[in-house]
């Protein structure tokens, strides 16, 4: 018996699925809820736990509908290689979003013109689903230049403890050895030596 499933993913556990809920809900097709998988994952391979599920449930012959071609996946050649694995299994696609790719409307078997138009389609919109995904990249990447040029401090906070100038002092006037500074400051042989160098580089500049 023929069954209809639906794939839903978002990025993140705090973005809304409601959205593509109510599109795989109001598109005419009718899906149990028991067969609507749904990742909460990044895009850019397949290794999500429902959409694996999905893969071991559906069956020749079935219908798989997404909301849109970046639900799922952002990788253009990883795309193609789910799609081809849907096509060759009897699988039949549809993408609410771009009607063209709904591999049933060309009845049983996709014929020429059907199969050019949806692959030459699919081509497209998964080069610049990955294109968008490139953009994003850049723009955090400019993103953080920027804030880095106007004194913005990225990574871990450096650990300096509130006595280590006057730790440092009774070092320095050997009062006390470097073990037992460490010891005082509860820093690592190189982090404490670290923070001693900066410390010094800061005493130059500010005298």
């Amino acid at each position: 018996m023929q069954r209809n499933y639906a794939y839903i993913r978002v990025s993140t556990k705090e973005q809304n699925l409601s959205r593509q809920l109510d599109a795989i809900k109001e598109c005419g097709i009718e899906i149990n809820e028991r067969d609507i998988f749904i990742d909460k994952a990044s895009g850019r391979d397949f290794n999500r736990p429902e959409y694996l599920m999905l893969k071991r449930s559906i069956r020749k012959g079935d219908l798989l509908v997404i909301t849109s071609l970046d639900r799922l996946g952002r990788n253009k050649t990883e795309i193609m290689r789910e799609w081809e694995w849907m096509i060759n299994n009897g699988i039949d696609i549809m993408v609410l979003d771009m009607p063209i790719l709904n591999t049933r409307k060309y009845g049983d078997g996709l014929d020429e013109i059907g199969e050019l138009i949806s692959n030459l389609v699919l081509q497209i919109l998964t080069w610049l689903s990955q294109e968008e995904l490139k953009n994003i990249k850049e723009r955090q990447r400019m993103g953080i230049e920027s804030a880095k040029k106007r004194g913005v401090k990225f990574g871990r906070p450096k650990i300096i403890p509130k006595n280590f100038e006057e730790v440092y002092h009774r070092w320095a006037n050997g009062e006390i050895t470097a073990v037992k500074a460490m010891e005082l400051t509860g820093l690592k042989r190189n982090t404490f030596y670290n923070r001693v160098k900066e410390f010094k580089a800061k005493n130059i500049i500010n005298n």
